[in-house]
């Protein structure tokens, strides 16, 4: 049986190698299009595959597994082998990865533990949740005849904390539910957060994140090594080869030339997981959020993150340039044609039918009467809207004042069904000043979550909870007996649209397309506002009209020969009579 061990080099079968890896989760790319991105990377001249693994698809409710479809981590991990390519995974509680709340699940926010700590409690999550994950990793440990050479533990834990027990106690119980390779923790390369981050002193090899710099990062991490008196490799675990984007902000970019010489660096040095080698999709509503002081930044749906492949999973000019490197300085790795991916554009596909959210509701989902209003995650809801309604008496002929009191993170206020104000973020709680009409007039409150932060010091702050978090108040006293629709959106297939359209309110748009060879597209958003898309039922992301992206990927997997069905969820009022599918990304030129 295959044999990897780390000693003074990566040993495997008793040479030494060196790792030549790149990034693809499994969970951002279509499984129709695995194989095409992991044919990609062995055909770069790399040897290994990297993935998170994120807790909160597999686990979306407490006790609710799912490892199939875009889940199916073991055969993801399995093509990957046929092709030839070795394996890490790092299947942390937390992940980080710009994705939706770091890939915790948001059902953990209702139990009283503190995450990311050696709390018992929640450390009790994290077992059960192994019991489920793990074992279906093991049968692809390089010790069991699979290709996975080592796992990591947490993820950049030394930029959050520095609670070795808890570092320890996710070790044991990694190794006692059956894991033989090699654990790893990955952290920034000095001192203070691989001290804070890493289990050097448990003999758990230590690895390193940057973009840049090799040389200088690489010798504060074997400074940090001699201070323990370890002789290990230098691994970058992270290179970041480009970078995420957020909304209403340029497109990230870095210079291919540059690149290119800082990958040469780092692997003349030592071994290398370019980070991202394929982005792929912030399907659904799985973006994460960078924390900020005042105003937090939810990222965009594409993760096309400036890599070798971009969102489609087609080889970009970093890719030539990175092959061409490797042909003339790496010769010992083969290099291979690159696989490439049609796409298709398809224009004026009509509008076929609309309908206001506020007739179909009801139709999405059963509503929960309390006479609070209860955040989304009391509601059981871990993502998406959550809509709130009730009824106020008219008790002057000014205009009454309305506060919606700490919500996030944007809310839309209507009043007997007219748009009267939206709030994002710190305007929310500000007065919002409307001149009721009618003795009873129903209010209504839709909430969106832009995301959950994924890094940094607000991942346990009170902004993590979402919809509205206190009440509304009239005038000076909270407002009674709500009536709430936990809008999750995972299925929008029960939709009646022989219900009433209202102008400027949140409703649904149906397009119908009739294709004869489906193949990769993206759709064109402009002229709606803000929003969420569904191809065939599949939540393909949010857009919105501030950019940078004006377009939408969707994979060819999402799409069937004949009739497909493309539905906007648009909550700002504006649409169009048709929509057209496009060939190539559209993006926004927004100035620094």
């Amino acid at each position: 049986m295959a044999q990897f061990e780390i000693k003074e080099d990566f040993i495997l079968n008793g040479e030494p190698m060196k790792i030549l890896s790149g990034a693809i989760h499994y969970f951002r790319v279509h499984p129709d299009d695995w194989y095409h991105s992991l044919y990609n990377l062995k055909a770069l001249g790399f040897n290994t595959v990297e993935t998170y693994v994120p807790w909160n698809m597999h686990e979306p409710y407490e006790g609710e597994y799912h490892f199939d479809g875009m889940l199916d981590i073991e055969r993801f991990l399995n093509i990957a082998q046929e092709l030839g390519l070795y394996a890490i995974v790092r299947p942390s509680p937390y992940i980080c990865a710009e994705w939706e709340f770091g890939g915790m699940p948001a059902w953990l926010l209702e139990k009283d533990v503190r995450l990311r700590s050696s709390d018992s409690r929640y450390l009790e999550y994290v077992g059960r949740y192994y019991d489920h994950l793990i074992p279906k990793l093991l049968p692809h440990q390089l010790s069991e005849g699979g290709n996975v050479l080592m796992f990591q533990v947490e993820n950049e834990y030394g930029s959050y904390g520095e609670d070795k027990e808890y570092l320890k106690q996710l070790s044991h119980m990694m190794l006692e539910r059956g894991i033989k390779q090699p654990l790893f923790t990955s952290d920034g390369p000095w001192r203070a957060t691989l001290r804070a981050g890493s289990l050097i002193d448990e003999d758990i090899f230590t690895t390193g994140n940057f973009g840049s710099k090799a040389k200088k990062n690489f010798d504060s991490m074997q400074s940090f090594f001699d201070e323990h008196g370890k002789k290990w490799p230098l691994m970058t675990m992270e290179f970041w080869d480009g970078w995420f984007n957020r909304y209403n902000e340029p497109i990230v970019t870095r210079e291919t030339d540059e690149l290119v010489d800082a990958v040469k660096e780092a692997m003349e040095l030592g071994s290398i997981n370019l980070y991202m080698f394929h982005g792929g999709t912030n399907f659904g509503f799985m973006n994460g959020c960078s924390a900020r002081l005042q105003h937090d930044l939810p990222q965009v749906t594409s993760y096309d993150y400036g890599a070798p492949l971009d969102e489609q999973g087609n080889p970009t000019e970093k890719y030539y340039a990175l092959q061409k490197m490797m042909n003339e300085y790496f010769p010992e790795y083969e290099t291979k044609e690159p696989l490439v991916k049609e796409s298709m554009a398809v224009s004026d596909i009509p509008l076929t039918d609309k309908v206001s959210l506020f007739e179909v509701a009801d139709d999405l989902v059963t509503p929960q009467r309390t006479k609070y209003p209860k955040t989304m995650e009391a509601l059981g809801q871990n993502t998406g809207y959550t809509l709130y309604q009730t009824q106020i008496e008219k008790d002057t002929d000014d205009p009454e004042r309305i506060r919606v009191v700490d919500a996030r993170d944007r809310v839309h206020v209507y009043t007997n069904g007219n748009h009267v104000k939206t709030q994002y973020q710190e305007e929310i709680g500000e007065d919002i000043n409307v001149k009721l009409n009618t003795e009873v007039t129903d209010l209504t409150v839709l909430v969106e979550n832009m995301g959950r932060v994924n890094y940094g010091h607000k991942f346990v702050a009170p902004t993590q909870r979402k919809g509205i978090r206190n009440g509304v108040a009239i005038d000076l006293h909270f407002a009674t007996d709500w009536v709430q629709y936990p809008l999750s959106l995972e299925d929008v297939s029960a939709i009646d649209y022989t219900k009433d359209h209202h102008n400027n309110q949140p409703g649904f748009y149906k397009f119908t397309v009739d294709i004869d060879q489906p193949k990769d597209t993206f759709i064109d958003m402009e002229g709606f506002g803000k929003g969420v898309v569904f191809v065939n039922n599949h939540n393909v992301g949010r857009y919105w009209e501030v950019g940078p992206y004006l377009t939408l990927y969707v994979a060819k997997g999402f799409l069937h020969s004949g009739e497909n069905e493309i539905v906007v969820f648009e909550t700002e009022g504006k649409y169009q009579d048709h929509i057209n599918l496009v060939d190539s990304p559209k993006v926004m030129d927004i100035k620094e």
